[in-house]
């Protein structure tokens, strides 16, 4: 949230809020600022820890903002994907986007894991 792309993260924010509770749109642009300062100070001092836990917060917001409307969903979908993705850096992009899989087998067992397309044949 600390990119040039901050006016469309706010655009977004906002939107999502309005839709759900348009009497706090305000705040939640308020709050967007302070978070914007406290990225921005966190990134120039290397505390990743601070970035970390205030996106999840947001995700906090988010994920209840969500369970108060589902069908939020598509929006914020559509918010992320053009919006606020976009909004990252290069870098910021393909951590996002980053997967870990984690697979434990024992005596014969066998384990498929892809990150996309998969094709398996005979055994």
């Amino acid at each position: 949230m600390a990119t040039d792309g901050w006016r469309e993260i706010r655009v977004g924010a906002a939107a999502l809020w309005r839709r759900v509770h348009p009497e706090r749109v305000p705040a939640i642009e308020a709050e967007l600022v302070e978070v914007r300062e406290e990225v921005l100070a966190a990134r120039e001092t290397g505390d990743s820890d601070t970035e970390r836990e205030l996106a999840k917060d947001w995700q906090r917001k988010l994920r209840r903002l969500l369970a108060e409307d589902p069908e939020l969903e598509a929006e914020l979908r559509n918010i992320l994907d053009n919006l606020w993705t976009p909004a990252l850096s290069a870098d910021e992009q393909v951590r996002i986007h980053h997967l870990v899989q984690t697979a434990t087998v024992s005596d014969h067992g066998r384990v498929f894991q892809a990150g996309r397309d998969q094709y398996n044949s005979g055994g």
